[in-house]
């Protein structure tokens, strides 16, 4: 997904909701941080995402702009409409995060975790791909290691310590 999509996707998700504010969870968070991601940082297709005022209106989002919609048919991408449960993030999360809001969002006001944050919430989610995706942050600049190991200290323990894991993981070339 590109910045131009993601503003497409957060003008649709206001017009359909009315509400002037999405928290966008997945990995197009990134594009907050660097607009220009590719590769694996700007592969997916999906934009998760959800009201913060009014979080049930993420199934609105789902069943109008969502995977196999209309929308999706025609521009290629879509928004996965989530709650804020889906992603596990630090507690300081909102004070750091980055804000998108542009003339093509057309009102909407986007949070998107830091890419510390970011990072943290994959490795707590601990899939393949997520693992694969901080990696690419890492590799790219976006992100230092010892940020990550920072802001996973305001995570719950169990999860803290999945984050470190991880991360060796990642640093030590196991993927």
């Amino acid at each position: 997904m590109t910045f131009d999509q993601l503003e497409h996707v957060l003008r649709a998700a206001g017009a359909i909701t009315g509400e002037p504010e999405m928290v966008v969870v997945g990995s197009q968070a990134v594009l907050a941080a660097c607009p220009e991601a590719s590769g694996i940082l700007g592969a997916s297709m999906e934009a998760d995402l959800y009201p913060p005022a009014a979080p049930e209106k993420a199934d609105l989002i789902d069943g109008t702009i969502g995977e196999g919609s209309p929308f999706h048919e025609t521009f290629g991408y879509y928004a996965h409409g989530v709650g804020p449960e889906t992603a596990r993030l630090p507690r300081g999360w909102r004070a750091r995060c980055r804000v998108i809001e542009t003339p093509s969002t057309g009102g909407v006001r986007a949070l998107c975790p830091a890419p510390a944050d970011l990072a943290a919430s994959k490795l707590v989610a601990g899939r393949e791909k997520d693992l694969s995706f901080v990696g690419a942050m890492i590799a790219a600049g976006l992100v230092r290691p010892e940020a990550v190991v920072e802001v996973s200290g305001e995570l719950d323990p169990s999860d803290a310590e999945a984050v470190q894991m991880r991360l060796g993981r990642i640093e030590g070339g196991g993927g």
